[in-house]
Protein backbone atom coordinates (compact mmCIF):
# COMPACT_ATOMS: atom_id res chain seq x y z
CA UNK A 1 0.00 0.00 0.00
CA UNK A 2 1.37 3.38 -0.63
CA UNK A 3 0.02 6.82 1.21
CA UNK A 4 -1.45 9.67 0.12
CA UNK A 5 0.96 12.37 -0.93
CA UNK A 6 1.49 14.26 2.49
CA UNK A 7 0.70 17.27 0.33
CA UNK A 8 -2.83 16.37 -0.51
CA UNK A 9 -4.96 17.30 2.31
CA UNK A 10 -7.88 14.80 3.16
CA UNK A 11 -10.10 17.63 3.53
CA UNK A 12 -9.74 18.51 -0.14
CA UNK A 13 -10.35 14.79 -1.75
CA UNK A 14 -13.68 14.29 -3.32
CA UNK A 15 -14.56 11.26 -1.21
CA UNK A 16 -17.81 8.53 -2.21
CA UNK A 17 -19.43 6.16 -1.22
CA UNK A 18 -21.85 4.04 -2.89
CA UNK A 19 -25.04 4.77 -3.76
CA UNK A 20 -26.71 1.87 -3.12
CA UNK A 21 -24.84 1.86 0.98
CA UNK A 22 -27.60 2.03 3.92
CA UNK A 23 -27.92 4.76 6.14
CA UNK A 24 -26.42 2.26 8.57
CA UNK A 25 -22.91 3.42 8.22
CA UNK A 26 -21.18 0.14 7.46
CA UNK A 27 -19.73 1.46 4.44
CA UNK A 28 -16.53 2.52 2.62
CA UNK A 29 -15.23 5.87 1.21
CA UNK A 30 -13.30 6.33 -1.70
CA UNK A 31 -11.43 9.29 -2.96
CA UNK A 32 -9.12 9.10 -6.26
CA UNK A 33 -6.65 11.94 -6.38
CA UNK A 34 -4.10 11.98 -8.83
CA UNK A 35 -1.53 9.34 -8.29
CA UNK A 36 -3.49 7.29 -5.69
CA UNK A 37 -6.45 6.00 -4.21
CA UNK A 38 -7.37 6.65 -0.95
CA UNK A 39 -9.87 4.57 0.88
CA UNK A 40 -11.77 5.32 4.90
CA UNK A 41 -14.18 4.14 7.24
CA UNK A 42 -17.55 5.82 6.78
CA UNK A 43 -17.97 5.61 10.78
CA UNK A 44 -14.66 6.74 11.21
CA UNK A 45 -13.20 9.63 9.30
CA UNK A 46 -11.03 11.01 11.07
CA UNK A 47 -9.29 7.72 11.56
CA UNK A 48 -6.85 6.30 9.29
CA UNK A 49 -7.18 6.17 5.67
CA UNK A 50 -5.53 3.52 3.39
CA UNK A 51 -3.79 4.48 0.30
CA UNK A 52 -3.58 2.70 -3.10
CA UNK A 53 -1.63 2.95 -6.38
CA UNK A 54 -4.50 3.51 -8.94
CA UNK A 55 -3.08 0.19 -10.31
CA UNK A 56 -3.07 -1.87 -7.69
CA UNK A 57 -7.40 -0.43 -6.86
CA UNK A 58 -7.72 -1.49 -10.89
CA UNK A 59 -6.30 -4.49 -9.83
CA UNK A 60 -8.80 -5.00 -6.48
CA UNK A 61 -11.79 -3.51 -8.63
CA UNK A 62 -10.78 -6.83 -11.34
CA UNK A 63 -10.71 -9.40 -8.77
CA UNK A 64 -13.96 -8.95 -7.46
Amino acid sequence: MDRIEATTSQDALCWRKSSRSANNSHCVEVAVAEQAVAVRDTKDRTGGTLGFTRSQWTAFLASL
